[in-house]
């Protein structure tokens, strides 16, 4: 296997398989071993040949070309057996609820599962309890109290819990939401959103106010105007990175099981909308092994569509499999997720593919392309869907469904599509993450008290090709962590290496856009933005992200006060 250095220390420290005492007892080849023959079983469930099937998955994943989320890796074939990396749970007005979900987002957190929560349902503070005469606490007490558990909870023993907490810009609390984070230390655990509505972006929009409505009875706690809650949402963003927003109608819009229920909230880094219950399984295709070099007599590299396309249908097979294997933490998440069977295939390695083919991160084409390849993708992973429909059945809940209509396919999965963060996953693939440019050419980063140093070697590569390449170079290069006005280096591959800082917002949104186009479910994007961005620079970025059909969005200005809390950017799913 073709591993660096840097992968070895992740897989070491998060992956593989240890003993009481700590110790590795586990090789990469084991640990890729171990899940495909896991994930294979499923299929004597199916009629399939498991032995096969093991095979496949085994080189797909030792190939690097595709990896399942972080669960998955650690936990396949041991007893824990959880293998989601998405949760989603109810949080309904009364005591007995409020504690009871806490008890199971332990159970999985500790498994190494995110868990998203509405606390919508919940009455405002000061109203009243007439079970004991007494006046309500409010959501974001509760909140509080969900922190706490979580940080002596450590996930799956290798990496800390993560939370996504939700609330409708219509609860009649949603200033003391929108506003908590910018107490230093509160709510570490939680990345939030507020969930906001299209009558409160048409309020906005039309300079108007909107209605406050009291969950407990339906009934209006007053009103008020869109722009000022807009205003604080924007002030808490620009300085503390929370809340994103979360444009819930155009969620449920496609939500393909509406007969089931309403989406409410996300996981923790917001790339998948949930119903109460339900758990998706992620994986990556790492695009970068997909760019074949230029045969004799060809000016460009060119995309290999055929391996794709045969990668995808073995990779959506994988996390169908994945459904029928997994020990589910509770009874109600199994009967959800295999109710609807979704399943999240992405991609990491975007801005390498890009890199390879020549193309700058913000160019138009390169945005053509994103919404190219991901189209592909989602096609491919339908097809592959119908393809084991017609094997082994549609998913349960698939009357009633979207899916149930004259001239739609007959799918196995309700989603096949997610674009995750792939943190961790990409460095153990040796790719950029996600759909993210380049963070920089050049950083350190820490994997729980593992040290990684990272130098882009397709930089590396194309200056020492270009002849242009000297230790000099590379140590200027190391300091900086980007090409920003190194003259030595030709302005085509300033161009090509730009990173994140050097990208405006606007084309951050527009590749968010690009991709969500084609995506069942959402997108996780981490809109940057330098230090000096100013508040007007949030304001533009949220009403942008909104008029271009993203489902929500997240921006982080670089040097903000983020001690101790939950960065979006989370080596994860």
């Amino acid at each position: 296997m073709n591993l660096t250095e840097n992968a070895l220390k992740a897989l070491k420290a998060r992956y593989l398989l240890k003993d009481e005492r700590g110790k590795v007892i586990e090789t990469p080849e084991g640990m890729f071993r171990r899940v495909a023959r896991t994930i294979a079983a499923a299929e004597t469930q199916h009629g399939g040949n498991a032995a096969e099937w093991e095979e496949k998955f085994y080189e797909l994943m030792a190939s690097l070309k595709f990896l399942p989320n972080s669960p998955t890796l650690m936990n396949a074939g041991k007893e824990i057996g959880q293998l989601a990396a998405c949760f989603v749970l109810p949080v309904d007005d009364s005591i007995h609820s409020i504690f009871d979900t806490l008890k199971n987002a332990a159970l999985i957190l500790q498994s190494g599962g995110g868990t998203g929560f509405s606390f919508t349902r919940l009455r405002p503070k000061s109203d009243i309890v007439r079970s004991t005469g007494g006046i309500a606490s409010g959501p974001v007490s509760f909140m509080k109290i969900y922190n706490t558990a979580t940080d002596v909870i450590k996930q799956g023993g290798a990496r800390r819990g993560a939370n996504m907490g939700i609330l409708r810009i219509d609860h009649p609390d949603i200033l003391d939401f929108i506003r908590i984070k910018r107490a230093e230390g509160e709510l570490t655990n939680f990345n939030i959103s507020v969930s906001a509505t299209d009558a409160f972006m048409d309020a906005l929009k039309n300079d108007g106010e909107y209605e406050l409505v009291n969950p407990r009875n339906k009934a209006s706690a007053g009103r008020l105007k869109a722009r000022d809650v807009f205003k604080e949402l924007v002030e808490s963003a620009w300085e503390t990175g929370d809340p994103g927003l979360v444009f819930i109608d155009r969620i449920n819009r496609d939500n393909p099981t509406p007969h089931i229920g309403i989406i409410e909230s996300t996981n923790p880094c917001g790339e998948q909308p949930l119903l109460p219950y339900e758990a998706c399984i992620l994986g990556s295709l790492n695009l970068s092994k997909y760019v074949k070099e230029p045969a004799d007599g060809q000016a460009k590299p060119l995309i290999d569509y055929d391996s794709l396309s045969n990668d995808i249908r073995t990779a959506v097979r994988f996390l169908d499999n994945s459904i029928d294997v997994n020990k589910y933490p509770l009874p109600a998440i199994e009967t959800m997720h295999k109710g609807n069977r979704k399943i999240g295939l992405g991609v990491m390695g975007w801005a390498d593919m890009l890199i390879l083919l020549g193309l700058p991160y913000n160019h138009k084409k390169a945005f053509e392309f994103g919404r190219k390849i991901m189209k592909f993708i989602s096609d491919e992973s339908k097809n592959a869907s119908v393809g084991l429909a017609q094997q082994r059945g549609v998913f349960l809940n698939f009357k009633g469904s979207v899916y149930d209509a004259p001239g739609m396919p007959r799918v196995r999965n309700a989603t096949t599509t997610t674009i995750a963060p792939t943190g961790t996953l990409s460095i153990v693939a040796d790719c950029s993450s996600g759909i993210e440019p380049l963070f920089a050419l050049a950083y350190k980063r820490l994997i729980l008290d593992t040290e990684l140093f990272e130098i882009n070697r397709y930089f590396l590569n194309i200056a020492k090709r270009r002849g242009f390449y000297s230790k000099e170079l590379k140590e200027k290069v190391i300091n900086k962590g980007n090409l920003y006005s190194i003259k030595e280096v030709p302005n085509d591959v300033r161009k090509l290496f730009k990173t994140t800082h050097e990208i405006p917002f606007e084309d951050h949104i527009e590749m968010q856009a690009c991709f969500q186009e084609f995506t069942d479910n959402a997108v996780s994007k981490t809109i940057n933005m330098p230090h000096k961005a100013k508040r007007e620079d949030v304001e533009r970025a949220f009403l942008l992200a909104y008029e271009k059909g993203c489902k929500g969005i997240t921006i982080f200005r670089y040097g903000i006060k983020k001690i101790g809390t939950l960065v979006r950017f989370r080596d994860s799913d």
